[in-house]
């Protein structure tokens, strides 16, 4: 693939143990499925979308897309990274978790330009805590390597692989200021991984058989 390409890679993984084991990301919001919104904004920042999901009913749930499973299942959000990065052959790679229904296509874009702008990877930082939101951020290709040496070392977290790639000045941040111009951060991040979630936002729970 062209360097100068961006592939878009949804996150449909996890054993969504706190959605009791729901495929959280067709549930709906405003009648959409969360999947459907985070793909939308992903296709107006990127040059093409792929769904990276271990769950065999993917083809079900997003006909028409390239699907990519993990190579060993169950290791954690970090391998899920891993095969997003795979999945871009050697172009960037912007990734959205499939359960974050309110990421907007602009924020995804003007992340991206930063990251390019800057030669380096970019993640959302925002709140008191410096909340990352490493399922939320634009990846450069070198990021792959490291992401393997995590992986191989034992690490599952996906916030590992920011921590590292700021340890060696491989990353830029996106701050509250930036985040504001899109909405509020902490709506804006909104993770639907609990029924509770779902319900507050006046969501529908998912269907397992249809989208």
């Amino acid at each position: 693939m062209s360097a100068q390409t961006c592939v878009g890679v949804l996150l449909a993984g996890g054993a969504a143990r706190r959605f009791d084991g729901a495929p959280k990301g067709l549930a709906r919001i405003e009648g959409v499925p969360i999947a459907d919104r985070a793909l939308a904004a992903l296709a107006e920042a990127t040059d093409l979308q792929v769904v990276a999901i271990n769950d065999p009913r993917g083809d079900a749930w997003f006909p028409g897309f390239r699907l990519v499973a993990d190579r060993e299942p169950g290791l954690g959000p970090l391998a899920g990274l891993v095969t997003a990065l795979r999945a871009g052959e050697g172009a960037s790679v912007l990734v959205v978790a499939w359960d974050m229904p309110f990421i907007p296509g602009a924020l995804l874009r003007s992340l991206r330009q930063r990251g390019e702008a800057a030669l380096a990877s970019g993640v959302p930082v925002h709140g008191a805590a410096s909340t990352a939101e490493p399922l939320c951020a634009y990846y450069r290709p070198e990021c792959l390597g490291i992401a393997e040496r995590l992986l191989a070392t034992g690490e599952r977290r996906a916030r590992a692989l920011y921590e590292a790639l700021m340890a060696v000045g491989a990353a830029v941040t996106m701050g509250d200021r930036e985040l504001a111009r899109f909405g509020d951060p902490a709506h804006l991040f909104t993770s639907v991984d609990t029924p509770a979630a779902l319900a507050l936002l006046g969501g529908e729970a998912p269907a397992a058989t249809r989208r």
